[in-house]
């Protein structure tokens, strides 16, 4: 009896296999070929066998499976395996979670530096020939897609985890969401090549400058033998999207329910993506796009762009057909141009284009600057306008007590968005445009993003339109006061201007200072009107006795608050700089200060002179700094905080054992991967680079090390293995 119900169990898996390999081929070929060779009916029969068989025998069913589509509560005898600890701890039990978990990515995602001319292009262009020391680049193209940012982790060639981007080191954990989307492989191509190296004579046609050349799988890389599975971990970077023609469905279906209608396809995918009952994400049709890898181990990928898309692309994952090859900033442009005209027929929205250098040893030597890279930049498209009435110019206080005047609009949609409100700048700004109150008024979204009073239309100016007058006083009662050399005015009152402590609070637990989910605009009004917060300090002093009082806040409500303040008490001290809001200092040189001075002690005993030794602090930055410590009242904030949030100090730069040398990473290693082995050298103070040169001290080589190897021999450059490597971190800890 028990061979017969072996026997029963091993047909059921064949056949499951056979069916769930059936049906991720026709989700390819209609989700992401556009190419269905079955109806819906029989599409929907297939499913219909599987899960029978799954019901059947539920010991079988795997979270990799078409059937685990459709969102929701998964079968409570899910087969244990690699994804155990996603299935239980994520998805155990619930139809629909309470938040988001946090998701740390293993390599940031970053953004991209816009260019919205010409001339920009062509100095980006010019920056990259003459740091690379040549006459003309290649670079990998492709459209921008205008949807929310992604990353998916494939653990032997199974879909283990999505994220989103959110700040570039965290995201959101939205798993559960993504298995709904068809267009993602649950499990990839396991017949597809999997360690491709570049071919020395590749039989792709060499583009020329000024044209361009499409990326396939054929003409860019060949393959060694293997599977998918053996890719022990891939992190795919990509897009997801709503289709034009998908999103129009949606809304004629909110509509006929009586709902809301999303304002654009890229709001309706963001909303669907981050819904937290994932059955309502299954029922929107979302597509995806992969455009990078952000991690791989396993495989030896090819040193180009494109190359590494046309992989992505064999592993069945959905990759454009309108990235490109060119070279030089005529090819850049050109295609900029050829997508501009294709742009309203594409099925989807791009508000522009990208370019990437193609190599990707140029890219190391090009490296990043503050969240952007160097070897990327988006060409936006020119930003939509349209026309409507001014009808009020106020003004807001910003944490710094700039004040900026904003323009108060007859509601007119832009770009798919219904615009109220536009930045008009500062008031030398509405002098130079001739901005009246009562005037006829172009308004753009700056980039697609930021509404803002293009220009005026004077023949329609009326006989009663007012000239604005800038008030000499703050909504605080403070004056305003403006420097010689800047042409924004400012609230003199500081902290004791309500406005301004709003604004710093807001700053303080945004989600790149401290990351207080849940502490945001309403909230904060709220707790300052009322008085319950004067300094950041007091966030850390809030009871759940006093925010149950508030209005619409419940206490189950105030219970995540103060877990999220909580959770806020253990950061970096990069990150606690950063939230002080001091004039001047961005997230990046937060960063710099901390890593230079490693203690806060050091930085507030730090004078103009000690500051501009930081890394692209220059006197400006420096003067900020000083302005602000000199503020008694900002001290003892620094005091207060101090008794409610830690972190690990940092043993200066220049103290670390393996400071001033630099390292170069290449091939396998045994059992440290690459962002391991980078991590203990950064962490002794080493310079790990992507490119072996004259200034490189190590390299550490693994299996099929390649190039780099070589060309460290040639230089005479010292080569480690990974236990040379490891012995030399053993000696330097």
């Amino acid at each position: 009896m028990l061979d017969l119900f072996s026997h029963a169990i091993d047909q059921a898996r064949t056949q499951i296999e056979h069916l769930r390999a059936e049906l991720e081929q026709h989700n390819h070929r209609y989700y992401v070929l556009d190419d269905p060779t079955i109806t819906d009916a029989e599409y929907d029969a297939l499913m219909i066998e599987l899960r029978n068989l799954e019901t059947q025998y539920p010991e079988l069913i795997t979270p990799d499976s078409p059937s685990q589509r459709i969102g929701g509560e998964p079968p409570k005898n899910v087969q244990q395996n690699l994804f155990e600890f996603a299935e239980t701890e994520q998805r155990k039990g619930r139809k629909r979670l309470d938040a988001f978990a946090e998701v740390v990515h293993r390599t940031p995602m970053l953004s991209l530096n816009n260019a919205f001319s010409d001339a920009e292009v062509l100095a980006f262009d010019a920056r990259i020939r003459e740091t690379l020391g040549v006459e003309i680049v290649e670079y990998a193209v492709e459209p921008k897609f205008d949807g929310l940012a992604i990353t998916l982790t494939y653990q032997d060639g199974v879909f283990l985890q999505g994220a989103t981007r959110g700040d570039g080191a965290t995201g959101e954990d939205v798993t559960e969401n993504l298995r709904t989307v068809r267009a993602i492989p649950l499990r990839l191509d396991a017949q597809s090549p999997l360690t491709i190296e570049p071919t020395s004579t590749s039989v792709r046609p060499e583009p020329v400058e000024g044209q361009g050349t499409a990326i396939n799988s054929a003409s860019t890389a060949h393959a060694s033998t293997g599977s998918a599975r053996a890719v022990e971990l891939l992190e795919v970077r990509g897009e997801v999207l709503m289709f034009k023609a998908d999103f129009a469905k949606l809304n004629a279906a909110q509509q006929d329910k009586g709902e809301k209608a999303f304002a654009n396809p890229r709001n309706a995918a963001a909303g669907s993506l981050r819904q937290l009952d994932s059955r309502i994400t299954a029922k929107r049709r979302l597509s995806f796009f992969a455009y990078g890898v952000g991690l791989c181990d396993g495989a030896m990928l090819p040193e180009q762009h494109a190359a590494q898309m046309a992989w992505l692309k064999t592993l069945g994952l959905p990759v454009t057909d309108l990235c490109r090859v060119v070279r030089g900033a005529q090819g850049l442009l050109d295609y900029y141009r050829d997508i501009g005209e294709q742009r309203a027929h594409l099925p989807f929205d791009i508000d522009g284009v990208v370019y990437k250098v193609n190599d990707l040893a140029q890219q190391a030597q090009l490296g990043f600057v503050s969240r952007a890279p160097r070897w990327a930049i988006a060409h936006k498209f020119p930003a939509e306008e349209a026309e409507t009435i001014l009808l009020a110019i106020d003004v807001q206080v910003g944490r710094t007590g700039a004040i900026t005047p904003v323009a108060r609009l007859a509601p007119v949609q832009v770009g798919g968005v219904v615009v109220t409100n536009a930045t008009l700048h500062n008031e030398d700004e509405i002098r130079r445009k001739d901005i009246h109150i009562g005037d006829t008024v172009i308004v753009r979204r700056a980039g697609d993003v930021i509404p803002e009073v293009a220009r005026v239309v004077l023949e329609k100016r009326p006989a009663d339109a007012q000239v604005f007058v800038m008030p000499t006083h703050c909504e605080c009662g403070a004056h305003l006061a403006k420097q010689a050399d800047e042409a924004v005015w400012r609230c003199t009152g500081g902290l004791s201007c309500a406005a301004q402590r709003k604004e710093a609070l807001r700053h303080f637990a945004s989600r790149r200072a401290m990351n207080i989910e849940g502490l945001g605009d309403k909230l904060v009004e709220q707790l300052v009107d009322e008085a319950r917060i004067h300094t950041p300090a007091d966030i850390y002093t809030l009871s759940l006795d006093q925010l149950v009082t508030l209005p619409r806040m419940g206490e189950k409500s105030a219970q995540n608050l103060l877990a999220a303040i909580d959770h806020s008490r253990a950061t970096t001290l990069a990150r606690f700089i950063f939230a002080l809001g001091i004039r001047n200092v961005g997230e990046s040189t937060a960063k710099d200060l901390a890593l230079h001075f490693g203690t806060l002690d050091a930085l507030l005993e730090a004078n103009f002179d000690r500051l501009q030794q930081v890394r692209d602090v220059g006197p400006i930055v420096a003067q900020s700094m000083v302005d602000f410590l000199a503020e008694n009242h900002n001290r003892e904030v620094i005091e207060q905080l101090r008794l409610y949030v830690s972190w690990q100090e940092h043993q200066l730069a220049e103290h670390l054992p393996l400071s001033g040398l630099t390292f170069v990473l290449t091939g396998t290693l045994p059992t440290l991967t690459r962002d391991e082995a980078k991590a203990k050298l950064e962490a002794l103070g080493a310079k790990v680079s992507g490119s072996v040169s004259k200034k490189t001290h190590y390299v550490v080589a693994g299996e099929e090390a390649g190039s780099k190897l070589e060309k460290a021999q040639a230089l005479g450059v010292t080569v480690l293995d990974e236990a040379g490597l490891v012995g030399m971190l053993g000696e330097t800890e």
